[in-house]
C-alpha cells in the first residue's frame, strides 16, 4: 500500500513548482558529468596527476553513480523519495566543497567518489517523484520532457560552464558552483515536494547490492586497463571475476521475491530498447565530448573560454530537442523516434572526421549540432518509457535502471573511447602517455609537437567513428527488438506511450 504524505495538497501550480525544484538535482548531477572535460588541462597543471589518476578523476564519479543508482532507486521507494533526495543533496554539497579545495589528485578522486554516492540518490528520486506530481499521462510526459531537457542540456552545457569559470577563477570553482544549488534544494524541497514511499515492500537484499557493485567496478577497471596498457593476466582475471559476479547477480534476481534489478521490466514494450539506447547514446556523447575538449585546447590551440563557446550550438539544440521529444514520439511512434534519433546522432559523430590538425572547427560545430538533435530526442524517450512502464509505487526501481544505463554509458564512454584514442595516439610514435605531457616534453621541437597532435587526431577519428557505428547498430536493433512483445498486455496508459 502506498504511503503518500504530500504535506500540502498538490495543485497544478504546486506540481509545476515541485518540478522546478526537481530540476535542481538534475542540473547538479548532469553538469558534474561533463564539467571537468575542459578543466582537465588546468587541473593537471596544478595537481600533477598521472595518466591513470586523470582517468579516475573523470571516471569514478560516473562509475559509483552507475553502481548505486538501482540501489538508491529501490531504497527511495521504501524509505521515501523526498527523504533520500535531501540526504543525497547534503552529501553532494559536502563532497563538492572537499573537491574544490582538494590538495592532491588522491583527495580529488576520493571527493569525486563521495559526489557519486550522493548523486546516486538524486536522479532516481527526482524523476520518480514526477509520477507522483503528475498522474495524468500527457502532463507527465511534458514534465519528463522538461526534466530530460535539463538533464541532457546540463550535460552538454557542462564544458561551457567549466570554460567560463576557468576563464575567471581557479579550477576548484567548477565544484563550488554546486553549493548554492544544494542550499536552495535543501531549503525548498521539504515544502514543495511530496513524500512517496511503498511501505508494503520488503527490505533491500544487501547481498544483491554488494554483488552489483562488486561486478560493475572490476569489469570497468579491466576494460580501462586492457585498453590503456594492453593485455596482462591480472587485468584479465579481474575482468572475468567481475563478469562472473554479474552473472551470479542476474541469476539471484530471478529467484528473489523483491529483486534489486527487476528483470521483468525488459519484457515490457520498448524498455529494453530504451536502456540500450541510453547506454550507447551516453557512451558516444561522453567519449566524444571529452576527446573534442582536449582537441580544441591541445590541438587547435583554443583557450578554455573559446572552446566552451564552440559548444553552445550543441547545448542549445540538445535542450530544445529534449523538450519536444515526447511530441516527436506521438507523431512518429516511439520506436520510429528511437531509430531516427540514433541515426541522427550517428551521422553527427561521423562528421567529426572533418577535424584536422590544421583546421576543421566548422565540422565540430556542425557535427555536434546534428548529433545534439538525436541525443536530445533519445534521452527524453528513455526517461518517458522508464517512468511509464511501471505503476507509480515502483517508479524508483525502473528509473534507477534507466539512470544506471546513462551513468554506465557515461563511464564507459570515457573509459573505452578515451582509452581507444590513447592507444592509437601512443602507437603513432614514442610519445608520453598523454598529449599534454608530450607537448610539454617537446618544448621547441615543432615537428614532434605536430606529429603528436596528428596522432591524437587520428585516435579521435577512430574513437568517434566507433561511437557512430555503435549508435547505428543500436538503431538497427531498435527496428526489430521486442516487436513480438510490443503488443503484449500492458496498462492502457503505458500502451499509449509505447505504441508505434
Amino acid at each position: 500500500m502506498n504511503d503518500i504524505d504530500t504535506g500540502v495538497p498538490v495543485t497544478t501550480r504546486r506540481a509545476w513548482l515541485g518540478l522546478a525544484v526537481l530540476i535542481l538535482p538534475v542540473l547538479l548531477v548532469s553538469v558534474d558529468m561533463s564539467v571537468l572535460y575542459l578543466a582537465m588541462p588546468t587541473l593537471t597543471a596544478h595537481l600533477d596527476p598521472d595518466a591513470t589518476q586523470q582517468l579516475w578523476i573523470l571516471d569514478i564519479y560516473g562509475f559509483l553513480l552507475a553502481g548505486l543508482l538501482v540501489t538508491m532507486g529501490n531504497l527511495g521507494d521504501r524509505i521515501g523519495r523526498r527523504n533520500i533526495l535531501l540526504v543525497g543533496a547534503g552529501i553532494f554539497g559536502l563532497a563538492s566543497a572537499l573537491a574544490a579545495f582538494a590538495p592532491s589528485a588522491g583527495v580529488l578522486i576520493a571527493a569525486r567518489a563521495l559526489m557519486g554516492i550522493g548523486g546516486a540518490t538524486l536522479l532516481p528520486s527526482s524523476l520518480a517523484l514526477i509520477s507522483t506530481l503528475f498522474p495524468d499521462p500527457r502532463r507527465r510526459a511534458s514534465a519528463i520532457g522538461i526534466w530530460s531537457a535539463f538533464f541532457a542540456g546540463g550535460s552538454a552545457a557542462g564544458p561551457l560552464i567549466g570554460g567560463v569559470l576557468l576563464h575567471q577563477f581557479w579550477w576548484g570553482s567548477v565544484f563550488l558552483i554546486n553549493l548554492p544549488v544544494v542550499v536552495v534544494l535543501l531549503a525548498a524541497g521539504p515544502f514543495v515536494l511530496p513524500e512517496h514511499r511503498e511501505s508494503a515492500r520488503g527490505p533491500l537484499d544487501l547481498l544483491s547490492v554488494v554483488m552489483s557493485i562488486a561486478g560493475i567496478l572490476p569489469v570497468i577497471y579491466a576494460i580501462k586497463h586492457l585498453a590503456a596498457e594492453g593485455v596482462d593476466l591480472v587485468s584479465v582475471v579481474i575482468g572475468l571475476a567481475g563478469v562472473a559476479v554479474l552473472v551470479a547477480f542476474v541469476r539471484r534476481q530471478r529467484h528473489l521475491a523483491e529483486p534489486l534489478l527487476d528483470l521483468s521490466l525488459f519484457r515490457r514494450g520498448l524498455f529494453g530498447v530504451a536502456i540500450g539506447t541510453s547506454t550507447v547514446g551516453m557512451l558516444s556523447l561522453a567519449g566524444t565530448s571529452y576527446l573534442v575538449s582536449v582537441y580544441l585546447q591541445s590541438v587547435a590551440g583554443k583557450d578554455v573560454l573559446t572552446a566552451a563557446l564552440l559548444g553552445v550550438p550543441s547545448a542549445v539544440v540538445v535542450f530544445a530537442c529534449a523538450m519536444c521529444g515526447a511530441r516527436v514520439a506521438r507523431r512518429l511512434g516511439t520506436r520510429t523516434a528511437f531509430v531516427g534519433a540514433l541515426a541522427t546522432a550517428a551521422a553527427g559523430n561521423l562528421m567529426m572526421f572533418g577535424l584536422g590538425v590544421d583546421g576543421g572547427i566548422g565540422w565540430y560545430v556542425a557535427g555536434s549540432t546534428v548529433a545534439g538533435v538525436g541525443y536530445g530526442i533519445m534521452f527524453t524517450l528513455v526517461s518517458d518509457v522508464a517512468v511509464s512502464s511501471v505503476p507509480p509505487e515502483r517508479a524508483g526501481s525502473a528509473v534507477g535502471i534507466s539512470e544506471t544505463s546513462f551513468e554506465l554509458g557515461n563511464g564507459l564512454g570515457l573509459a573505452l573511447m578515451g582509452s581507444l584514442a590513447a592507444l592509437v595516439f601512443r602507437s603513432g610514435g614514442n610519445y608520453a602517455p598523454t598529449l599534454g605531457e608530450t607537448l610539454v616534453r617537446a618544448g621547441g621541437d615543432t615537428a614532434l609537437a605536430h606529429a603528436a597532435r596528428a596522432s591524437f587526431t587520428d585516435g579521435l577519428h577512430i574513437a568517434t567513428t566507433t561511437g557512430a557505428v555503435l549508435l547505428a547498430i543500436m538503431a538497427v536493433i531498435a527496428v526489430f527488438a521486442g516487436r513480438r512483445r510490443a503488443a503484449a498486455a500492458v496498462p492502457p496508459a503505458v500502451d499509449s506511450v509505447l505504441k508505434t
